[in-house]
């Protein structure tokens, strides 16, 4: 690794542009983008994939990849990644900052606490309940109804035991009793906020703006009315500024913010993005999990609301998962399948669909595993060239940025031959349901939506208080395009089931939620945490 200033130098800013968090990390401050907001903007490629499974697709491995490669090429390149959770890396899913030889570091700082975003944005929403549930103790002056409060509490951490509590037990002294829950940090709406807002004032107005809750009238209740959306500015002031670290090949990597992507919009900030879009000449972002859920949202939302305009998107697809797709079970992926392949290949296809629908190019990216043999790699590239799709073998994971060359010099041709003409899918202003048909119909390929009574009366209610004319944001599995995690492939004649909708004001968009969509995961039977330790040094092992 290379000291976090020459990482900074490389960007063409200096150390009193930067915060320093140790050798390795930093912040950048505020004032820089508006010192080099004129400035042209960069290239900006998405890198998304096909329904993830269990045999793994390596999306931030490839931007990763990616990023080096066309570092090698000569070009200014750097990532834009989103910032870990810390649950999910003792628990089933690991860390987040891609793998082999294309991996952001230091990587045991980046997956742990880093530079206390999280943390911060955890303080903030629980000042808010503890606001809220104060306001109830000391005589409830607004009339709200402790029933229809919607702002729970969050930790970030997997604790399946904290879904659904009661609080406030144990006599007038400790509060008014009711039913409440935690959520994961990261499924927090303040967390969807730092990643859409534009700047600490824009931040602090969208605190201000989230509804927490009904008065006894249905009158929404907002988080300003409280008065402490100030304090919880303050708690995040440091938080909203992107963070500076590298790839183990030196390409400069802004991760931050990290918003959960099958509940909430799943993509990193848009201060990070814009930030990297200035100093440099490519920027490779990602959005989580598949196209349907990740790649959906970072246009449909992300890019709204920063008026971003993507010039290419990359799908990565692996021979494994497409097996997989194809009827495959985990334990038999070794054994060469073509079959299973062409069946699973549906999958990809389907993903390709959904990007070309907001008029971005689209160049697959085969991530090679070990076990892939010659004949499943290349069934997949004759398959994406009828397509007309562009199409390159990436192994980043195993040669670093020197085995992402072919990708880069493929992604390079696009964005030279294929302008982009990115548009939105749907109008904002259209009605709520016609919004979630158009998701529903077009990107997921359902034959129409199924819209709960409970969900037909949230509607009215949302549309009536004046928040109809917002994106919609999905929860959905992520294990399938369908709501069903069972359906692999690509789904055909379902429908998708609406169960629930609700207001997150201050991020802007309305939350859908399909299927039974968990804000709060549980541990495996046996959680990474029991493979991660530390010696007397200080080295952690075990950690992925």
């Amino acid at each position: 690794m290379l000291h976090i200033k020459e990482i900074a130098a490389k960007l063409g800013l200096s150390e009193s542009d930067i915060e320093l968090y140790g050798d390795y990390k930093a912040k950048v401050k505020l004032d820089v983008y508006k010192r080099v907001e004129n400035n042209p903007d960069s290239k900006l490629i998405l890198m998304t994939a096909i329904t993830p499974t269990p045999a793994g697709e390596g999306k931030s491995t490839t931007t990763v990849g990616l990023g080096q490669a066309l570092n090698r090429l000569g070009k200014k390149c750097t990532v834009a990644l989103r910032e870990p959770s810390l649950g999910p890396c003792f628990g089933i899913k690991g860390g987040a900052a891609g793998g082999g030889y294309s991996q952001v570091v230091p990587m045991e700082d980046i997956n742990l606490h880093f530079t206390g975003d999280i943390h911060a944005i955890g303080t903030a929403h629980n000042l808010l309940a503890a606001a809220l549930d104060n306001h109830l103790k000391q005589g409830n002056e607004l009339g709200i109804d402790p029933t229809q409060i919607t702002w729970k509490r969050v930790v970030d951490m997997n604790d399946r035991a904290l879904r659904n509590i009661v609080i406030g037990l144990g006599g007038k002294a400790h509060g008014v009793p009711r039913q409440d829950g935690f959520m994961i940090t990261v499924a927090s709406e303040i967390m969807a906020i730092l990643c859409l807002a534009s700047d600490l004032m824009d931040l602090k107005e969208r605190m201000g703006n989230i509804v927490i809750g009904y008065t006894y009238e249905g009158r929404p209740v907002r988080a300003k009315e409280l008065q402490v959306h100030g304090a919880m500015a303050a708690l995040m002031k440091d938080a909203i500024k992107p963070n500076l670290v590298q790839t183990l090949e030196n390409t400069p990597a802004f991760i931050h913010g990290g918003p959960f992507a099958n509940i909430a919009h799943g993509c990193n900030s848009i201060m990070a993005t814009k930030l990297a879009m200035k100093l440099s000449d490519y920027v490779i972002t990602e959005a989580g999990f598949g196209a349907d859920l990740g790649a959906e949202k970072f246009f449909n939302i992300k890019c709204r609301f920063a008026g971003l305009k993507p010039d290419c998107a990359v799908i990565v697809a692996t021979a494994r998962a497409l097996k997989m797709h194809g009827g495959v079970p985990k334990n038999n992926l070794t054994e060469e399948n073509l079959e299973a392949l062409a069946k699973g290949i549906e999958n990809l296809d389907k993903h390709i669909e959904n990007v070309q629908k907001f008029k971005v190019p689209v160049v697959v990216a085969i991530n090679r595993f070990p076990t892939d043999t010659e004949a499943e790699l290349e069934f997949i590239r004759e398959h994406c060239e009828k397509l007309g799709v562009p199409v390159a073998l990436s192994e980043v994971w195993a040669k670093g940025g020197e085995g992402g060359i072919e990708l880069a010099e493929t992604v390079l041709k696009v964005l030279e031959t294929t302008p982009a003409e990115f548009e939105p899918l749907y109008d904002v202003n259209l009605p709520i349901k016609e919004k979630i048909e158009t998701i529903a119909k077009e990107i997921y390929g359902a034959d129409g939506v199924i819209f709960t009574k409970n969900c037909e009366k949230q509607i009215e209610k949302l549309t009536e208080h004046g928040f109809d004319k917002m994106p919609i944001c999905m929860a959905k599995t992520q294990n399938s395009i369908s709501d069903d995690p069972t359906l692999l492939g690509r789904p055909r004649n379902f429908k998708i089931t609406v169960r629930e909708i609700y207001v997150s004001a201050g991020a802007g968009f309305l939350v859908a939620l399909t299927g039974d969509v968990m804000t709060m995961p549980g541990l495996p039977k046996r959680p990474a945490a029991v493979d991660i330790d530390v010696d007397a040094e200080g080295r952690i092992t075990g950690l992925f």
